[in-house]
């Protein structure tokens, strides 16, 4: 450098100001930086029920792929001589690992539902709340 001085990096702020790569907190399924106004999420009512809907028909195809899974932990060599049985093993020991994921991917997706039909109630708590709150000074909804 001209100054003596060790180069410093510039990465392009100088230039023009960085744009946020990351999208803000907001609601689900919203454009990019739409409704962020601070941490956390905003939901509605028709997208907790959406969430939790979703939720549940993923658990409802794990448990659908959990009753095929449940054939291949079962399975049985084709022949009697001893590769038959090696390779039967083998393939149970595989499908009893498969059983074993789906069951508690199954059960993670339920947690799931389970959590946003909570906020579901304490929404309609809340919101109960609140119009009571409303009428009671007078004014209305």
């Amino acid at each position: 450098m001209p100054d003596g001085q060790p180069p410093v990096y510039d990465p392009n702020t100088r230039r023009a100001p960085l744009m946020p790569v990351t999208p803000q907190a907001g609601t689900y399924g919203a454009p990019v930086g739409a409704g962020g106004s601070g941490p956390g999420f905003k939901y509605d009512v028709a997208t907790l029920q959406r969430l939790a809907d979703d939720w549940n028909a993923l658990a409802d195809e794990f448990r659908s792929d959990l009753a095929k899974a449940n054939v291949i932990a079962a399975a049985k060599g084709p022949g009697k001589e001893y590769a038959s049985g090696g390779n039967a093993e083998m393939v149970r020991a595989s499908g009893s690992a498969l059983v074993t994921t789906l069951f508690e991917r199954q059960e993670y997706c339920r947690a799931m539902a389970k959590k946003f039909i909570t906020a579901l109630g304490k929404y309609a708590r809340a919101e109960d709340a609140h119009s009571t709150e409303i009428k009671q000074t007078g004014g209305s909804l």
